[in-house]
C-alpha cells in the first residue's frame, strides 16, 4: 500500500485513479498543508510537495512534475482586482502586504492573511494555485511578478521501489506498457 501525502493546492486525483486502474499496489491518499513532515515522520512513503524547500537534501528522491505561477490575492471590490494585466510591485506600492511565500511559509497563515484581505485589507501573495483554492468569494485572485514555486515528488532513497516508482511513471504520464512499470501485480520488476 503506497501512502501518499500531496500538499494544499494541489489537484492528483487523476493521477490517483490511473494509479488505481494500472497497478494492484493500493493507495491511501493523505492531504496535508505540510507533506514533507508526514514523510519526515514515516506517515507517509512519498509526498507531492512545493519546492524550494531547504528540509529536502541528499537523503530524498525529487522528481519535478511542473510549475505554479506567482499570484496575489486582492480585496474583490478594489481597483486590482479588475486588473486584466499581471500586478507588478509598482502596481501594488503602498499597500499592506499581508502574505508573502517564501521557502517554509505556512498555509495556515495564509489562510489567516486572507481573512484579513477578504475583510478589504491589504494584499497576499503566494503561488496562485493555491490562492484560487483557498480564496474566498470576498478575494480576488490575479497574476503577479515573483518566482515560480515548483510541485515534485519527493520520498526518502531509502524507501524506493516499484510502488513510488509506478506512481512517478504516472505523474509523468507513462501507461502501464512502459517497460519502466512494475508488473501489474505489483510484484518486483528484475533492475538492468
Amino acid at each position: 500500500m503506497l501512502r501518499l501525502s500531496f500538499v494544499t493546492g494541489t489537484e492528483p486525483g487523476k493521477w490517483f485513479s490511473r494509479y488505481r486502474q494500472g497497478t494492484d499496489h493500493g493507495l491511501r491518499e493523505i492531504g496535508h498543508d505540510d507533506p514533507f513532515a508526514l514523510l519526515e515522520q514515516g506517515e507517509c512513503d512519498l509526498a507531492l510537495m512545493r519546492l524550494p524547500d531547504a528540509r529536502v537534501d541528499d537523503r530524498h528522491h525529487v522528481v519535478v512534475l511542473y510549475d505554479e505561477a506567482p499570484g496575489v490575492a486582492v480585496p474583490k471590490e478594489s481597483v486590482y482586482a479588475i486588473a486584466d494585466e499581471r500586478l507588478t510591485p509598482a502596481d501594488l506600492e503602498g499597500e499592506i502586504e499581508n502574505f508573502r511565500w517564501s521557502q517554509g511559509a505556512s498555509i495556515s497563515e495564509l489562510r489567516e492573511s486572507l481573512r484579513v484581505v477578504a475583510a478589504n485589507v491589504g494584499v497576499a501573495f503566494a503561488p496562485k494555485p493555491l490562492l484560487k483554492m483557498l480564496a474566498k468569494k470576498q478575494v480576488a485572485v490575479r497574476d503577479a511578478d515573483g518566482d515560480a514555486t515548483h510541485i515534485a515528488l519527493v520520498w526518502r532513497r531509502e524507501a524506493d521501489g516499484d510502488p513510488i516508482q509506478d506512481f512517478v511513471g504516472v505523474a509523468k504520464g507513462r501507461t502501464p506498457r512502459s517497460s519502466r512499470s512494475s508488473p501489474r501485480t505489483g510484484g518486483r520488476r528484475g533492475r538492468r
